[in-house]
């Protein structure tokens, strides 16, 4: 079964995304802020992380770039969530594996997490 890790400061938002997973068969766990994502299982490595980008407490960029140059999850996807930062912005901060702009359509963000765990599965995503 596949993991996604959900860091996200809006509950509306959170509880979307956790049935929407949950009813794909993925194990969802979330997160309402950069504290509470620091203070995770890290023996849990996900098969992909979507983080917030306007947090209340910092920038989900800088908990992408720590993920990407961790060794145990540089390896794990990354796709950036933001209703006002654009995906050029994002590239110049942290280089996620793929960016969403909300509002968002659940199609869409399903479709880039299979396609992003799909190719991690492969070895496809470095």
């Amino acid at each position: 079964m596949k993991t996604v890790f959900i860091l996200e400061d809006e509950a509306g938002i959170r509880e979307v995304l956790e049935i929407l997973f949950e009813s794909e068969n993925y194990l969802v766990s979330t997160f309402a802020d950069i504290k509470e994502f620091n203070s995770r299982n890290l023996t849990i490595i996900p098969d992909v992380y979507i983080l917030d980008v306007m947090l209340p407490d910092g920038i989900g960029t800088d908990v992408c770039n720590q993920l990407k140059n961790h060794p145990a999850t540089t390896h794990v996807p990354v796709i950036m969530m933001s209703a006002h930062a654009k995906a050029l912005e994002l590239e110049k901060t942290c280089n996620p594996n793929a960016f969403i702009s909300k509002p968002f359509d659940l199609s869409e963000i399903l479709t880039k997490v299979e396609n992003l765990t799909s190719e991690a599965n492969l070895g496809l995503v470095v």
